[in-house]
């Protein structure tokens, strides 16, 4: 990455500022998965703060959070909604992704929905 950061060397370390060395392991680390959303119609915000929180009810996912965004960032308002969700591993956040309340969601929100931003990376800690 080049923005300031951190990187990924080509031995899969990853360097942050002044920690250097950190091994990224792919499947043993806890997931952290964030997505931003925002409405295309600002009365909508409720509904797709509804259908994600459906979410929760995957058995899946080991600590699920579901809100409003404040807005209290002068830069940018752009966002509504934030899902923040941790998982064991990433077949965890497979079968997250693959479970019918999921999909469920998808049909509810998709459609409501101007921008979806989703990171899904391991935690260093």
């Amino acid at each position: 990455m080049a923005d300031g950061f951190g990187a990924f060397t080509r031995r899969g370390e990853f360097n942050i500022g002044a920690v250097t060395n950190f091994t990224w392991f792919a499947s043993p680390l806890m997931i952290r998965h964030t997505v931003f959303f925002s409405a295309k119609d600002k009365a909508d915000v409720d509904r797709i703060f509804d259908g994600l929180s459906m979410l929760a009810k995957i058995p899946h996912v080991d600590h699920f959070e579901v809100a409003r965004n404040l807005n209290r960032d002068t830069l940018s308002e752009t966002v509504d909604v934030v899902v923040y969700a941790e998982f064991k591993n990433e077949e965890a956040l497979a079968a997250y992704k693959a479970h019918e309340i999921y999909q469920s969601c998808i049909d509810i929100v998709r459609p409501l929905r101007e921008l979806r931003i989703a990171a899904d990376f391991p935690a260093s800690l």
